[in-house]
């Protein structure tokens, strides 16, 4: 998980150890602030107005004699806008170990979003490139990085920022790994070794232990696999916790399709079907890692979907963990089938919330594009989520679960339907409301009120398949990481 590492200094620019300095400027179009008046002359010369997230290598020895750059906040000068500059400036300026930043501006926890911003902007895959060592030497990133801060800057911000950078390292660690190296042995394996030295109880179902327990989604997808499949549960209970939060995550290692076979151009990529689990994962460590004092379980359902003469065929019928029969019309609506045990067995445990996080259709990218997370769900727990993603400066977009489309689930041979084929119309909101079936209530009868519960559509944002922006590179962005620890935190509540 290669990020830099994150230092506070008093100094207002901070050039005490660092190889280079970098300046985030805000809108000037109304003037420099005072303390950049020497750097002034430099912005005029190359027509640097602060716009937001431009970025440009300035030389001003006037100002500072570390080799220098600007990076703009823009008109709207907040912490989102100086977690986005200090992502850019890190990821453009390549070649140092060490780098300073400076934040000219007045906004509130500058520092805590400029070491956001650094953390997550300095992250690099350990790939599998052949570099020559002078190559790699000039596009390494900081490895350090020193971020002006008060006197006052608190040490638990600080350690927050580090677990939520880890965490989402984690995620795009786990994304990034081709599904050769991944299959759902190995990735329940790597949810083991990334908790061991944390109080994290891991208990991981087997094919057998799987088939015993009557997980017939999960058996069901991953059946034309060689890779058998897993459903790992992840616990952290801390004494004296009085909210408990259920993460269910799509772990799909590669997604072929199934006989629905994908095309060959739709196929490249799928190793990152697993990343709702990844996701779980990287919550569930957070948590620990800052003894936050709220019960978190995590359930990563993961299994390889396959075509083989093993495979489930449309028209076959899946009995879920609760008895539900359900009728597969397309293999490759597979993710909803393994989410459905998942969010039985989280059920069974009675959470205060549920929250679903998976890449699971290509209907919310048509409905939000690439940025942003479609949320749906219940109540107060849709709007607690949509707090935490304001408050991490994450983009999500609430979503309705219409009755009308829930008729559409219906099926004539089984209790429901996992995919309505040939229908363009609201793919999306039918695969909600097909998750919804498997929420539990509290009490008995159809009319009792089910738990809270969140659907995380991160099809769109969990990749960025153009361009890098702000401190997200091109490849997978970790989206809906800090805003479920933000979730976690609050226990699922609004605050």
């Amino acid at each position: 998980m290669p990020y830099p590492e994150i230092v506070l200094s008093p100094s207002a620019f901070p050039t005490d150890g660092a190889e280079a300095l970098v300046v985030a400027v805000p809108d000037l179009s109304g003037g420099a602030p005072a303390e950049l008046a020497d750097l002034a002359p430099a912005l005029d010369a190359v027509g640097f107005t602060g716009t937001r997230n431009a970025f440009a290598r300035v030389y001003a020895p006037a100002f500072a004699d570390l080799p220098l750059a600007v990076v703009g906040l823009g008109k709207k000068a907040d912490a989102n806008a100086v977690r986005d500059a200090v992502g850019t400036a890190i990821r453009s300026l390549t070649g140092f170990q060490s780098v300073g930043i400076a934040v000219a501006a007045e906004v509130d926890d500058a520092w805590r979003a400029a070491a956001e911003g650094a953390a997550l902007g300095g992250y690099v895959f350990d790939s599998y490139k052949t570099d020559s060592a002078e190559k790699a030497a000039k596009r390494r990133r900081a490895t350090r990085v020193i971020v002006s801060a008060p006197a006052s800057a608190d040490d638990a911000a600080l350690a927050a920022v580090r677990a939520g950078a880890e965490a989402v390292a984690l995620v795009k660690d786990l994304v990034s790994t081709p599904a050769e190296w991944q299959s759902p042995a190995q990735l329940a394996d790597r949810a083991i070794e990334s908790t061991k030295d944390l109080p994290v109880e891991v208990t991981v179902w087997e094919e057998k232990a799987l088939a015993d327990a009557g997980f017939g989604g999960i058996l069901g997808v991953g059946q034309g696999s060689d890779r058998p499949p897993r459903l790992v549960r992840l616990d952290y209970a801390p004494a004296g916790a009085e909210r408990h939060v259920a993460l269910v995550g799509k772990g799909i290692t590669f997604d072929t399709g199934g006989l629905s076979l994908k095309p060959a151009a739709s196929m490249v990529g799928m190793q990152e079907d697993m990343t709702g689990a990844a996701e779980v994962l990287a919550v569930v460590r957070a948590a620990a890692q800052l003894e936050l004092p709220v019960r978190v379980t995590g359930w990563m359902c993961i299994a390889d979907n396959m075509p083989s003469g093993r495979a489930i065929r449309p028209g076959d019928v899946l009995v879920m963990a609760d008895g539900t029969t359900v009728e597969v019309t397309n293999t490759d609506a597979e993710g909803r089938l393994v989410l459905a045990d998942g969010l039985i067995a989280a059920s069974r445990e009675d959470p205060d919330v549920i929250v679903d996080v998976a890449t699971l259709t290509g209907a919310m990218i048509v409905a939000l594009g690439t940025r942003h997370t479609g949320v749906m769900g219940e109540g107060d727990a849709v709007d607690a989520f949509l707090r935490s993603a304001d408050r991490t400066g994450e983009l999500a977009w609430a979503l309705p679960l219409p009755e009308h489309i829930a008729d559409e689930l219906d099926s004539r041979v089984a209790d429901m339907r996992n995919a309505n084929v040939g229908n363009r119309a609201g793919g999306a909101l039918f695969a909600g409301l097909f998750l919804q079936r498997f929420i539990g209530r509290r009490g008995q009868g159809e009319d009792a009120a089910r738990i809270p519960w969140v659907h995380l559509d991160i099809a769109g944002s969990a990749m960025s398949t153009s361009s890098p922006f702000g401190f997200t590179d091109k490849g997978p962005t970790g989206a809906s990481v800090r805003a479920l620890i933000d979730f976690v935190a609050a226990g699922g509540e609004v605050r």
